[in-house]
């Protein structure tokens, strides 16, 4: 198995996370020129005044910026101890679907029940990747 396939699903996430920050600046921007915003409501994170579709995308990116926290190192567990499966990648993949599933969600029609799914699904996921880490034996 080629060890260096595991990086791909941790690119993908990246790429979110780096996607879903672009778009920050993105309804930023547009919400000022609207004036819906200014500057002062960004002082301390965003006040209550920012319009939830303003608030949306920086509420996304936080999000990429928790849970995500445990899916990196295990892949790199995964890495450096020569664990990495086809199973491994399968869920790991799936745990990145399931991310951008939920992203897609939150930033467009944001319907929490359908968020709520792929959120928990995505937990799932990413439990059964530690849990396949230290169930398995080493290399």
């Amino acid at each position: 198995m080629d060890q260096e396939a595991i990086f791909a699903p941790m690119a993908a996430m990246a790429l979110l996370t780096f996607t879903v920050l672009l778009l920050v600046p993105i309804a930023r921007f547009r919400a000022a020129f609207a004036g819906q915003v200014t500057v002062d409501d960004f002082k301390l994170g965003e006040s209550p005044g920012v319009p939830a579709n303003v608030s949306l995308p920086n509420r996304n990116y936080m999000h990429l910026l928790e849970l995500p926290t445990l899916f990196f190192p295990v892949c790199l567990m995964f890495y450096v101890t020569h664990r990495v499966t086809v199973a491994s990648i399968d869920v790991a993949w799936a745990f990145v679907a399931l991310r951008l599933t939920h992203s897609l969600i939150h930033v467009t029609y944001n319907d929490v029940r359908h968020r709520l799914v792929a959120f928990t699904l995505g937990n799932g996921a990413l439990g059964a990747l530690w849990v396949m880490f230290f169930a398995q034996k080493g290399a």
